[in-house]
């Protein structure tokens, strides 16, 4: 009986060593930030890493971009909420609030679910849309490459340059000051260029998704 204890205690400590080996990789991202941004509730802190399932909070006039290196990069907009999930080869996500860019690689797969839908990528190619949810509804723009809104049992492309809709807008929800057809939206897209053209670089080039500027980085609360 004591030898088998004895084994056990010992299986069980090498099992918790291979588990916590640095061999073993987790998904994580890095995290710029711009005014107040919150993960997991915490406030953020410089010289962390940002780690799948993360729950990302952006303030009144503040912003997040998560880098995830050969996938793409994720923007947040101010009054954002959104849990971020990520592995190697797909991005997904759920937004409770607010407005959302992500901009990803060919071969990367996106699935970001609202109240009223899904807005989904196949990865064949290089993408970047913004998804809002401003006024009670969902409303994604495509500007680069293609994306598809799925809603009752519907589903709509949505090319470069086009927009579609799901749901029911409540004009009370926000003012118009926060219109992603409007000013907002211009300030979005403006950000998210110099992302969509290294999409484009590094899907010719085949080279790491890189972004300039030092970024502040998290720990999400464990």
């Amino acid at each position: 009986m004591i030898a088998a204890c004895v084994s056990v205690a010992v299986l069980s400590v090498y099992s918790m060593v291979a588990l916590a080996a640095p061999g073993a990789k987790v998904a994580s991202g890095e995290l710029s930030i711009s005014g107040q941004v919150t993960v997991n509730g915490q406030k953020v802190i410089s010289g962390g890493t940002l780690f799948s399932g993360s729950t990302i909070v952006t303030a009144a006039n503040s912003s997040a971009i998560v880098s995830l290196s050969k996938l793409g990069r994720v923007e947040l907009a101010p009054n954002s909420s959104l849990i971020l999930n990520f592995t190697d080869e797909n991005v997904t996500g759920m937004l409770d609030k607010g407005v959302a860019n992500i901009s990803t690689l060919a071969g990367v797969s996106v699935n970001i679910t609202t109240k009223d839908g899904a807005v989904v990528v196949d990865g064949s190619q290089a993408t970047s849309f913004t998804v809002s949810t401003k006024h009670g509804n969902t409303l994604v723009s495509t500007e680069a490459g293609l994306a598809e809104l799925r809603a009752g049992g519907a589903a709509k492309q949505i090319a470069a340059g086009e927009n579609a809709t799901a749901g029911t807008p409540n004009p009370q929800t926000d003012d118009d000051d926060d219109d992603l057809s409007g000013g907002a939206l211009a300030v979005l897209l403006a950000a998210s260029a110099g992302a969509i053209i290294a999409i484009i670089l590094a899907a010719n080039n085949d080279d790491e998704f890189q972004f300039a500027g030092n970024p502040v980085v998290v720990s999400p609360a464990r």
